[in-house]
């Protein structure tokens, strides 16, 4: 595990959940024994925080902050990514001042989300310059897809590249395979390389064959093991176990990415609860319970890829 002043993103890294309490405050002892158990997985090269997978649009500053704080304390020596996720520059580097000053190793800068208006070079640069500014901590750009506005042109991307150097890897979902060989092919062959960490979980084996740096994931709340050996898999060029692993990990992908997208960490929580490792799986609105007919098609992916052992039929005393 590298040291926290040393970390370069990279390798597999979750995105952890944020459990809450009925009333809708968390649940400080479930998101401890979440971290706890989630870091005890080998192979893992740091773990996220305040991000999608955690709720973080509808979290306070000082949620955040109360969040990487007790992720600092249950994780010791291993490297924190904490998410960046803010419609101003002047917020998102407030936000990276109080998580450099908490102990993260690298931030995750999500895009403004005015950009689904349209957007400039120059604003992304700016953007990530006043980061910067704030803060010596390696930076990931969050690239989402192109057609939906928040995902940056290649070549947005090379400007910001090279006007700040902190920049040291993306979180890529464009959500286009050939895009995204031709982000990986660009950015991690640059004179100071950009590592490219995939986060298309639902296609994560063929994104990893394409030669991925590592992968950023919130459905690692669930199975960062599977998606660790995978990655070890694909670098040792094991396509056989890694075919096998892709096939355990496919019926999870095809339940938590179902659509409406929006529900795929919803779903992550009640997979968790079905485990017996969270014990309940409250969102915060405008987020909303699952029904029951999807919890128990998660239930049946869960057993599907061997993590769930199915229902014992209970026999009928005569």
């Amino acid at each position: 595990m590298a040291r926290t002043s040393e970390y370069v993103p990279s390798g597999v890294i979750p995105a952890v959940l944020l459990p809450f309490h009925d009333d809708l405050s968390i649940d400080e002892a479930s998101f401890r024994a979440h971290l706890r158990d989630v870091a005890a997985v080998e192979g893992l090269s740091a773990i996220t925080v305040n991000a999608h997978a955690s709720e973080v649009a509808s979290c306070t500053f000082d949620e955040q902050r109360r969040v990487l704080e007790i992720a600092r304390e249950e994780l010791g020596a291993v490297p924190i990514v904490n998410g960046i996720y803010a419609d101003g520059s002047l917020e998102a580097a407030r936000l990276a001042k109080m998580a450099a000053a908490g102990g993260a190793s690298a931030l995750l800068v999500f895009p403004p989300g005015i950009t689904t208006f349209g957007q400039r070079p120059e604003m992304a640069v700016a953007h990530f310059k006043r980061i910067a500014d704030a803060t010596d901590l390696p930076l990931i750009v969050f690239q989402y897809p192109l057609a939906g506005g928040q995902g940056y042109p290649l070549a947005t991307l090379e400007k910001i590249f090279d006007a700040v150097p902190s920049v040291r890897a993306i979180k890529d979902w464009c959500a286009n395979p050939q895009l995204h060989e031709r982000q990986i092919r660009a950015l991690q062959s640059r004179a100071r390389p950009v590592n490219v960490l995939t986060t298309h979980s639902s296609w994560l084996f063929s994104s990893l064959v394409l030669g991925c740096a590592g992968l950023l994931s919130g459905s690692g709340s669930v199975i960062a093991d599977l998606q660790a050996r995978l990655f070890r898999a694909v670098r040792a060029g094991d396509l056989a176990q890694a075919k096998a692993l892709h096939d355990r990990i496919t019926p999870t992908a095809e339940v938590f990415y179902a659509e409406p997208w929006v529900d795929m960490h919803n779903r992550m929580k009640e997979a968790l609860v079905l485990l017996g490792k969270l014990p309940r799986a409250v969102v915060r609105p405008p987020l909303v319970k699952l029904p029951a007919a999807e919890i128990e098609r998660i239930r049946a992916a869960l057993i599907a890829s061997g993590l769930l052992e199915p229902k014992t039929p209970q026999r009928r005393v005569a």
